[in-house]
């Protein structure tokens, strides 16, 4: 023990899992953005706007309070987590644990975990960790398109989900557990929780908070706590994870078990009626090319299909073809593709060296074939940079070294790790100025959104075959659950 200090043990992983991918995710995916233990690690965190600057935070703000950072592992979504390296995280959880006693444990979890073998594995974990406890508070942190389980009120003492899409509340969210967690400690009396499954997976293209069916969900459920209802989050979940869990959700807590259950309920009931709205038709890359070259300045054409943020690979052509066929009134920009190999190749020629390069399609060209392009090398760099926000701010972000090739009008980001590029850091590390830029296409989503929805004329999503495609009835799902709507 420390004095008489409370003691508040942290651990996290966080990461969105895609059944489909042909990629499963590695410790090299996690030790390129975050893997760590202990507190002075957090240093790097604090004043940013995650879950890990809300734990900064409360230590800063709690002095009486001994908090110690455990096992933390974050890597960008992609494919499932190898079986032998999730098994590694919980372990390391779980033997960071074994310090105790604890007075309350946070986990910093995103709620979509898929391991190789295993489709319900943030469940699992908590399970684990609450074994682990025993009856000691506990408090989880999710992200809005987890796959929550109807198991989820009996193990934890309180959770909750981010409320915005693109999630610039995560801070907020971390923030909101910390201080129930605090409460709890100080004898508040626990919190009832209660979930709702929709039987409906909804495409995020329209789950954007700002307006849309999912922000009128989200406001009406602020509205609803009130009289006892302390929190209730409407979870859209994450429809490229094969999982039981899988599907929409609503969470709720409050001062009694009815009326959470009632609150749940009844959000459910509004976010199922609205389930048409979030059906999504998309142009094809010609159709969304041209229609945003029909309007001036700088415009974004993005393919969701292939968005790291989904689960993406960085590889497919099905936008980056037809962009090398347009005559743009400017310079266009591809963000772009992964591909170390070709990265080195650009280094090894250098500056204004030439490379016959074949683009894309090198990981899965079932999901279109590669592009033969020469190219000339216009620049390299180191890859790193700090994010400016607001998704994600003042995060440090590494992509591995990094080249920029130029086929006629058009430059191309070639990158040697899969993160999406939606920060204008990204591009202003690339020697990309925006202001002279007239498209951008990007493999991304609604996080894309969050820094340049002010910044473009328009954003126009295009539908290309990938991992995260439109389409969800072409996917092999085998641990649905029955009735569930595509």
């Amino acid at each position: 023990m420390t004095g008489n200090k409370k003691r508040l043990a942290v651990a996290r992983l966080w990461h969105e899992g895609n059944s489909f991918s042909p990629l499963p995710t590695t410790l090299a995916d996690f030790e390129r953005r975050e893997w760590f233990e202990g507190a002075g690690s957090l240093a790097r965190y604090r004043g940013t706007g995650t879950e890990l600057g809300a734990v900064a935070a409360f230590i800063d703000a709690n002095p009486d309070w001994d908090v110690q950072v455990l096992r933390c592992a974050s890597a960008p979504p992609g494919g499932p987590v190898e079986d032998a390296l999730y098994e590694r995280i919980v372990t390391d959880m779980l033997r960071g644990l074994g310090d105790g006693p604890w007075d309350a444990v946070y986990l910093s979890l995103h709620g979509a975990l898929v391991a190789v073998s295993e489709p319900q594995a943030d469940l699992k974990l908590i399970r684990r960790v609450r074994d682990a406890i025993g009856a000691t508070p506990l408090g989880v942190s999710f992200d809005l398109h987890a796959n929550i389980s109807p198991a989820l009120p009996a193990l934890v003492d309180f959770a909750s989900g981010y409320k915005t899409h693109p999630h610039v509340d995560m801070d907020r969210t971390a923030a909101i557990v910390l201080a129930e967690l605090k409460r709890r400690v100080a004898g508040g009396v626990r919190l009832q929780g209660a979930v709702k499954k929709i039987p409906v997976l909804l495409h995020s293209f329209n789950m954007r908070t700002a307006a849309g069916p999912m922000a009128d969900t989200v406001n009406e459920a602020r509205a609803l706590c009130r009289d006892g209802v302390k929190d209730i989050t409407v979870f859209g979940g994450f429809v490229w994870g094969d999982s039981p869990d899988a599907g929409a959700s609503i969470l709720s807590y409050a001062e009694t078990a009815a009326q959470a259950q009632a609150a749940a309920d009844t959000m459910a009931a509004s976010l199922y009626a609205r389930r048409a709205q979030f059906h999504a038709t998309l142009p094809t890359p010609a159709q969304g090319l041209k229609q945003a070259l029909a309007i001036p300045g700088l415009v974004c054409v993005v393919e969701p299909s292939d968005n790291p943020l989904s689960g993406g690979i960085g590889d497919t052509t099905g936008l980056l073809r037809e962009l090398m066929e347009t005559r743009a009134d400017g310079e266009a920009v591809f963000a772009f593709l992964y591909d170390p190999a070709l990265v080195q190749q650009a280094k090894a020629a250098g500056i204004g060296g030439r490379i016959a390069a074949k683009l894309g399609g090198r990981i899965a060209p079932h999901f279109g074939a590669p592009v033969a392009a020469t190219v000339e090398v216009v620049a390299l760099t180191d890859g790193r940079f700090v994010n400016e926000g607001p998704f994600e701010t003042g995060m440090a972000v590494d992509l591995g070294d990094t080249a920029v090739l130029r086929a006629g009008r058009v430059k191309i980001i070639i990158t040697s790790s899969c993160q999406a590029g939606i920060d204008p850091a990204y591009f202003r590390l690339h020697g990309i100025d925006l202001d002279s830029t007239r498209l951008i296409a990007a493999k991304a989503k609604n996080h894309f959104r969050a820094a340049f929805v002010e910044r473009a004329a328009v954003i126009v999503d295009v539908d290309t075959p990938g991992p995260a495609a439109l389409d969800l009835s072409v996917l092999p799902f085998r641990h649905l659950p029955a009735g569930m709507e595509m």
